[in-house]
């Protein structure tokens, strides 16, 4: 696997892998920036969720497990001394849809977790990352 990232200018630069497609990669104007892209610690925490969240995909299909909407919010924590990496992450997996199998939803979450994504297996060497799932969050429990 390899990547380019290309400089535009301050502290902007484009990143492109094989797919070819330009990823925007910034950081905040505070910081220097200009606001083009997301900053490198945004990166790798949206890997996490994209990675965990295609696989989570692929396994409820094989289970035929069928959702209306599912997002991932990834929360880190970093130290405060440099080079600030995280310490804390937690992913929170968020399905919405009618009479979802709450075990099948944790299994797939789990072997993706455990076994499947690469990026958090990694990420877990380095962070404490830990993550739960939430059915239909934006209704009301009795």
């Amino acid at each position: 696997m390899k990547v380019k990232v290309k400089y535009i200018k301050g502290m902007y630069f484009q990143g492109e892998g094989s797919s070819k497609t330009i990823t925007h990669i910034d950081t905040a104007i505070t910081a220097g920036g200009s606001g083009h892209g997301s900053n490198p610690m945004e990166l790798l925490l949206m890997a996490i969720a994209g990675c965990s969240g295609m696989d989570i995909v692929s396994i409820l299909g094989k289970m035929q497990v069928k959702f209306k909407r599912f997002e991932t919010t990834v929360e880190g924590e970093r130290s405060s001394d440099h080079p600030k990496v995280f310490k804390d992450i937690e992913v929170v997996y968020k399905f919405w849809g009618e009479s979802l199998p709450e075990d099948k939803l944790r299994r797939a979450v789990q072997l993706s977790m455990d076994k499947y994504c690469s990026v958090a297996n990694m990420i877990d060497k380095a962070a404490n990352l830990t993550y739960r799932i939430e059915v239909n969050p934006d209704q009301v429990q009795p």
